[in-house]
């Protein structure tokens, strides 16, 4: 028998192919009518009715201008708080989100509009014409782009006819339609006559124990640039707490009537065997703030991601003018850096925070100081603090180099320039190392991932729309969860074991690297120390002390939100995702067994009424992995098919020609240069050698440790970013190897790129 999902992506596809929506034409009856019958594209006679003459057929809906400006008024007179003025950040976009909500809302109960058709057709309302204009703030209004060298930090404009595309503050874009209880905005509810589905803490605590399997081969380097690059791509716009402005809103403490309307609190079971030793009975979790599609358009309820989707290193950078200016030191194009260690001959560490000091930071004392970078979460766990660390060295040693090499390019140019080459090297060793490790070669070449070796890409596809997925955001990408150790390990410079700390103790925590030498001992131990399993089992640090303060006993469940971000997000269940993925239908817990293990299948059947309600990222960390990936079938999917739409969608991405932001033929080729290897040998203090790929355990014959010092695999060649008749002279005042300034006029030879390890 057919699951509820099958008949609902069959039932959506007939929709699609069934009716037709129509604008208004000026001076028009309908601002958009929907047209409902098999016959809805089937001559000539209706095209001129319903498009050009605007006359209205039995059969039709037609909703007017008048509709909208009443559903406005009405939606308008129940919001409880006054329109947003000044700068327009998340609690004030979940205002208008929430406002708009309810007038598609009101219109869909007026016209008794389906599902479907709220979420196909209600968007195509044009909405400038109406009364929501007013309210709609300047980076949801229709603008102006003009194509230039640099990114936006915001990423505006990117997609020249579609700004918002990948923008900060853009929705989550859908691979399948939502599945809302009420095709609106209610969180997703059971398959079977509605029900409740099992309460998050449950689904946590009997699937999602902690077994603590290691991975054969995946190294916590691995996790670290998987959280790198997560936090280059989303973070959900929520209520957040006022003091630590990284913290959930309080939900639990508070009566209904004086909550956050977004609160949606996890109840804990008082049987719970962790939680019920404290008496602690519930966690604090807020839905994301409603979004605004571009124009302000009308539609189901969709979260919105506060930071750009594409890879442009806004980890580094910051997702906006001024949270760029306060990271830059002002001269030479560097960033702002901080010498934690006077005297010694170690390298810089990340700048302080000091604006907002228990922002995303556990302090025991106020003396102690946490991170800044450009992501908000830079401390929210040590090892994701080191990688931030990493790439701002590395920007610094290029816009020094470049600085050499071009001593004519002022504060402005090289900073620029430095940005543009370190988001490029971030792209690369993404696509060349994390993804291949992640995804595997088959996967990769399916998806059209695969880099090039040599000349140009020219993919770059307008019409694709990179914006981060809801399915993406909620799950998928949420992978890395399962990959966490119970401790993160320091290891010696001749990669000898030193010592570990548990996960939670370093989680908003990064007071350790504060202590000479113990940067580096963290690299070195990304480099020897196995991620655990992907599978079902995840560690208790996170399970049941997620961000504990120092002095408490217990703290949240990170499992636990991952499943309730899925349903507020309205993120269908993981059989709809085997449907959209392909792959042969669930029908029933004991098909699981074909998956995922027997005792996994069995646990779900005991708390789930239906196979069809199993939550995305719970059963996508369950299935058994793809040959030579890391990942299962379903979320091999979902990750292979965003970074398609990452690379495809992306005006900026490094490989593509006749761009103003294009490399030159030779600039380009030195990128390809960039290994995770050389940024980690050229950004450290102490380390003497590492494995070629450091995502992979160490082995003598496929991934030997190799020299820093060797010359195999040579840092990125920037001498083709020398201007003509750019003096060289002042380079050789500041020791460039006189080696490197006999062949500066020259095109250095470049060294065949080693292929990414399966």
């Amino acid at each position: 028998m057919a699951t509820r999902h099958a008949h609902f992506i069959v039932a959506w596809m007939l929709f699609i192919c069934t009716t037709t929506a129509y604008y208004a034409n000026a001076g028009g009856q309908c601002a958009l009518q929907i047209v409902r019958g098999a016959g809805a594209h089937s001559s000539l006679s209706q095209h001129l009715f319903h498009n050009i003459l605007n006359i209205p057929t039995a059969g039709s809906v037609c909703i007017t201008h008048d509709d909208v400006e009443v559903a406005f008024y009405t939606a308008m007179t129940r919001s409880k708080s006054p329109l947003p003025n000044g700068k327009i950040i998340p609690p004030k976009i979940g205002q208008i989100g929430t406002i708009i909500t309810e007038i598609t809302r009101i219109i869909a109960i007026q016209h008794s509009l389906t599902p479907q058709e709220v979420a196909v057709h209600l968007p195509l309302l044009d909405t400038t014409r109406t009364s929501i204009s007013q309210i709609c703030p300047a980076y949801a209004s229709p603008m102006k782009c003009t194509p230039g060298k640099y990114r936006r930090f915001d990423g505006l404009c990117n997609n020249l006819k579609k700004p918002t595309w990948g923008a900060v503050n853009a929705v989550f874009q859908r691979f399948i339609p939502h599945d809302y209880a009420d095709g609106i905005s209610v969180p997703r509810v059971s398959s079977v006559r509605g029900g409740k589905l099992p309460n998050a803490r449950i689904v946590s605590a009997m699937i999602h124990r902690d077994e603590g399997f290691h991975d054969h081969a995946a190294t916590t380097f691995l996790i670290s640039w998987g959280q790198l690059m997560d936090h280059d791509f989303t973070l959900t716009g929520t209520p957040l707490d006022r003091r630590t402005k990284n913290e959930l809103e309080e939900c639990c403490d508070r009566p209904p009537n004086a909550r956050d309307p977004n609160c949606l609190p996890i109840e804990i079971p008082r049987d719970d065997r962790f939680y019920a030793l404290f008496r602690f009975s519930c966690l604090d979790f807020t839905r994301g703030f409603h979004g605004l599609n571009q124009n302000c358009g009308l539609g189901p309820r969709s979260a919105f991601n506060t930071l750009t989707s594409v890879i442009d290193g806004n980890t580094v950078y910051g997702g906006s003018d001024k949270a760029a200016r306060e990271l830059r030191a002002g001269v030479g194009g560097l960033l702002r850096h901080y010498d934690a260690f006077p005297g010694m001959p170690l390298k810089p560490l990340l700048p302080l925070k000091t604006d907002i000091p228990d922002e995303g930071c556990i302090r025991e004392t106020q003396s102690q100081r946490c991170f800044l970078a450009g992501e908000i979460r830079v401390n929210e766990q040590l090892i994701l603090t080191c990688a931030h660390t990493l790439m701002m060295r590395e920007h610094n040693r290029i816009a020094e180099t470049l600085g050499h090499l071009n001593p004519h390019w002022d504060d402005e140019r090289l900073y620029q320039e430095t940005r543009r080459i370190v988001a490029a090297q971030i792209q690369h060793v993404t696509y060349n190392e994390f993804l291949p490790q992640l995804l595997g070669r088959d996967v990769m070449r399916k998806f059209g991932l695969l880099l090039e070796t040599k000349g140009y890409w020219d993919g770059y596809d307008p019409t694709v729309d990179p914006s981060i997925s809801a399915s993406f955001s909620a799950a998928a990408f949420r992978f890395g969860h399962s990959l966490l150790p119970s401790a993160i390990e320091r290891w010696s410079p001749s990669h000898k074991f030193i010592a570990s700390k548990r996960l939670h103790k370093t989680i908003r925590q990064p007071f350790d690297l504060f202590r000479p030498g113990v940067l580096d001992e963290f690299f070195i131990g990304l480099l020897n120390q196995p991620a655990q399993a992907m599978d079902d089992a995840i560690t208790q640090e996170v399970t049941n002390f997620l961000f504990a303060d120092p002095n408490d006993d217990f703290g949240f469940d990170l499992v636990a939100f991952n499943i309730q971000r899925g349903r507020e997000f309205g993120v269908p269940g993981y059989g709809a995702w085997r449907e959209y993925c392909g792959l042969r239908p669930i029908h029933s817990f004991a098909d699981l067994a074909s998956v995922m293990t027997n005792i996994t299948a069995l646990r779900y059947s005991q708390i789930y009424s239906s196979v069809d309600d199993i939550d995305l990222w719970s059963g996508g960390v369950s299935e058994r992995p793809l040959p030579g990936s890391l990942l299962g079938p379903v979320l091999s999917c979902i990750v292979a098919t965003q970074m398609q739409r990452l690379r495809r969608g992306d005006r900026y991405w490094y490989e593509l020609p006749g761009q103003p932001s294009s490399f030159t033929p030779k600039q380009l080729q030195s990128i390809r240069q960039t290994r995770l290897f050389r940024l980690l040998c050229d950004n450290t203090d102490n380390i003497v050698t590492a494995q070629v790929y450091p995502f992979v355990l160490p082995d003598h014959r496929i991934n030997p440790r190799m020299p820093c010092k060797s010359s195999v695999l040579p840092s990125i060649d920037l001498t083709p970013w020398i201007e003509t008749g750019a003096s060289i002279q002042p380079a050789i005042q500041v020791g460039i190897p006189p080696a490197v300034l006999k062949v500066i006029p020259q095109v250095i030879p470049h060294v065949p790129i080693i292929p990414p390890l399966l």
